[in-house]
């Protein structure tokens, strides 16, 4: 890791550094509740430059768009840079107009901007000279506008904030596609015309590749003696981890290019957060990676709560509140590296079996989430200022059909002997079973190496990032809730390999066993104490302002950007909620990690990442 002087350490002395060298171009955000600096589009690049190269902002987490239809004129991206050295963001930001949305790209200083400025390109229509690839990334090219300005209405639109009058409260409920006309549930550009359709949407996916071959015309008889091959690989291809696309380039068997293609289960997630009110936000967020809920769930309560602390009757979480949110986060990481190292033998292969031993430990952790949740999998379980409920007396179920299992066990014994004892047989299990196994190192070891320099400068996050060396996570770099407290390692691997990247897994569901080993006497000590702060039944309104939550997710950071309009009288629901989705910044450096090898490892160097579509599209 680089030393950086004592002078650039802090983020108050990196600003000051900016302004005396662009003392014209930035200024400080003033609005109320608001933090950062804003810059002068037209020196953005050279702002970010100084940030990476002289003050050791090396990590772009974040860029999203916000659009202030209705309060300003103007739309503005929003960044968080951090340092991997650890410490807390430089937040800056770039504005505007609204009729001619344009901000210069920082692809060439973060190449992990690709996919999040294309998707305020699609999604909000700002343009961004000097990307080299800017087209839609969610939507099909063939989409009408850009859903998430504030001034675009949906065929279905109701209004713009639930709950709807036509559902609530007087009963006379009907939905708005009953009363529209067939045919009129769809919009379309207005040159477009349907009768002579002819769908050209797929140049636009090809034409950036630099394939030297035309796959308009690879029917003809001279295309077709060409070594030189595109190959689909999705949507329905059952290796690709959901309705998910890779447009691979091949020399022969080998790899020239490759671009991942998504959006196929996108349901603009963030427009639903953006008319639902703040709380009626959580059990959405289940729905993102629907693998680790619990730390979805947690990551949006720490950007409500930044914000509730801005007003005068906050309160935080009690400690009891704290500790339960650790014990279900890091058993969520268990749960998923659970999942993922199973899934990632079945892309290898080994169909299955591996995937059973490992789905076998994962149940009785939910086994324990359902008797405290009321779920196995979309828990909808933290809150504003606690959580939803305390642990149970024990873990009980009534018979549904004849021969029905019985589970009844006293919750603190069931946890103990699940933390001390199953929890780490299995893991040994699993590293005595595929560790050593020669076929797994002859399939892994050297494939899909990801460097530690490309892998924060493509904003890579979690086991993919610090299995190429880099010990950067959100725990320790930046923490949240007692985790300061508590004693654990940050894994991290050197080789940056398919084979690290599932050996970080092992490391970290090892670390996790030993923080939650810590958690067990503290949930003692703690029992009977509150696990609500205040008046759980009343959230308190949410204050003006804007405000970043992230948590160490088993997938990497996530991290949600929220802004309030802080209306005293109005609904409560977010102006912005925007979702920094690991799953979705970790594929972009797929393409060149997979650069050079064979089609077969495209399917493990993916499984490695490992992806949730709900995550991905959102």
């Amino acid at each position: 890791m680089v030393d950086y002087p004592i002078e650039v350490t802090d983020v108050s002395a990196a600003v000051t550094s900016l302004k005396q060298k662009f003392p014209e171009y930035i200024q400080e955000d003033t609005r109320q509740g608001y933090s950062g600096i804003i810059v002068d589009r037209n020196y953005l690049v050279e702002v970010a430059r100084m940030l990476r190269d002289e003050l050791g902002f090396d990590y772009l987490s974040s860029a999203t768009a916000v659009d202030y239809y209705g309060i300003s004129d103007h739309m503005e991206m929003v960044y968080h840079a951090y340092r991997t050295a650890g410490g807390p963001a430089l937040v800056f930001k770039a504005q505007t107009p609204r009729d001619n949305a344009e901000i210069p790209s920082l692809i060439d200083v973060w190449p992990g901007a690709d996919f999040q400025e294309r998707e305020a390109y699609d999604l909000y229509g700002i343009r961004f000279p000097g990307h080299p690839n800017l087209k839609r990334i969610l939507l099909w090219e063939g989409f009408e506008g850009h859903p998430m300005r504030k001034d675009w209405k949906e065929p279905y639109y109701t209004e713009e904030h639930k709950p709807f009058d036509s559902r609530w409260p007087d009963g006379w409920v009907y939905r708005a596609e009953e009363r529209n006309v067939y045919g009129k549930n769809v919009q379309y550009p207005a040159d477009f015309d349907l009768s002579k359709l002819t769908d050209r949407s797929e140049e636009a996916l090809y034409s950036e590749l630099g394939l030297g071959v035309s796959i308009q015309e690879l029917d003809s008889d001279e295309a077709l003696k060409t070594d030189r091959l595109v190959v689909n690989m999705g949507p329905h291809h059952p290796s690709t981890h959901g309705v998910f696309r890779m447009i691979v380039t091949l020399n022969g068997e080998t790899i020239e290019s490759l671009e991942p293609v998504m959006g196929y289960l996108h349901r603009n997630h963030e427009q639903i957060g953006e008319r639902n009110t703040f709380l009626h936000n959580m059990p959405f967020t289940d729905r993102l990676d629907y693998i680790s809920s619990m730390g979805n769930n947690l990551g949006y309560a720490l950007a409500v709560e930044q914000l509730l602390s801005k007003g005068t009757r906050y309160q935080p979480p009690t400690y009891r509140a704290e500790v339960i949110r650790v014990l279900m986060t890091e058993l969520t990481r268990i749960v998923n590296h659970y999942w993922a190292i199973g899934f990632l033998l079945n892309d290898l292969g080994a169909f299955f079996t591996p995937a059973l031993y490992a789905i076998a430990e994962r149940e009785k952790i939910l086994d324990f989430f359902e008797a405290t949740a009321g779920s196995r999998m979309m828990c909808n379980y933290m809150r504003f200022g606690g959580v939803f409920k305390d642990l149970p007396e024990r873990i009980h179920s009534v018979a549904a059909k004849i021969n029905d299992m019985m589970r009844d066990y006293d919750t603190m014994d069931y946890l103990t002997e699940l933390i001390n004892e199953r929890i780490p047989r299995s893991i040994d299990e699993l590293d005595t079973f595929l560790t050593d196994s020669e076929i797994i190192k002859a399939r892994t070891i050297g494939v899909g190496y990801l460097p530690p320099e490309m892998a924060i400068a493509y904003s890579a996050a979690g086991p993919l990032l610090r299995a190429s060396g880099v010990p950067y996570d959100v725990r320790r770099a930046d923490p949240y809730s007692i985790y300061p407290e508590l004693d654990f390692d940050v894994a991290v691997r050197y080789n940056g390999d398919i084979y690290d990247r599932y050996l970080i897994r092992l490391d970290e569901m090892r670390e996790s066993v030993r923080i939650l080993k810590q958690l067990l006497p503290r949930l003692e000590r703690t029992k009977g104490e509150p696990i609500f702060a205040g008046n759980k039944q009343h959230t308190p309104r949410v204050p003006l302002g804007e405000s970043y939550g992230r948590v160490e997710n088993p997938k990497g950071e996530l991290g949600f950007y929220v802004v309030s309009a802080g209306d005293e009288k109005g609904p409560q629901n977010p102006w912005r909620y925007h979702v920094r989705a690991p799953s979705f910044i970790n594929l972009t450096p797929l393409g060149p990690m997979c650069v050079g090898h064979k089609v077969a490892d495209v399917v493990a160097i993916l499984g490695s990442i490992d992806i949730v579509l709900g995550e991905t599209d959102r």
